[in-house]
């Protein structure tokens, strides 16, 4: 998976692929062959060279790494390949889909709950890491098509929100 991090106003370009709990990450070229797990929603631990980080990211971007804190924005490209960005869905519908298979884990909201974005809507399980999808707009969740504990496909629309 191809990604971009801004970190203090700079972009990094960063691939990353997953082995179960061994992730191969080239960030900027430099390679990196670390073990990854989310204990708990929002912390993560990474195994490098005989050395353990536990990283916290809050949901406003800010990444704790020990006692340092990062301002950080991950951009996925695929994401915005072919839109126009997050001002397209202002009138319209926007649905929520997954970029790669896995399971439904929890439905965060009910069908007709008015949410704003940003807010989460799914979270997804794939790779043993969970992955909160959330609403690209302010709307009201007009239909979630899965059930808790559902197999999701790559590219399947999770829910729509109008």
């Amino acid at each position: 998976m191809k990604l971009i991090a801004e970190l203090n106003q700079e972009n990094h370009e960063i691939n990353v692929k997953r082995d179960g709990e061994i992730v191969i990450a080239e960030v900027d070229g430099r390679r990196y062959e670390l073990t990854a797990s989310e204990p708990e929603r929002d912390v993560y631990l990474f195994k490098y060279d005989n050395k353990i980080y536990q990283i916290y990211v809050s949901p406003n971007g800010i990444a704790n790494v020990g006692n340092r804190q990062f301002e950080i924005k991950i951009i996925d490209p695929k994401r915005l390949r072919g839109t126009s960005g997050a001002s397209e869905h202002v009138g319209g519908t926007a649905e929520i889909k997954t970029a790669m298979p896995g399971k439904l884990v929890r439905v965060l909201v009910e069908e007709g709950a008015e949410i704003k974005a940003g807010d989460g809507v799914l979270v997804v399980e794939a790779m043993k890491m969970q992955n909160e999808m959330k609403s690209p707009k302010d709307g009201i969740v007009k239909e979630i098509r899965f059930k808790e504990g559902a197999t999701v496909n790559a590219g399947d629309v999770l829910a729509i929100i109008e």
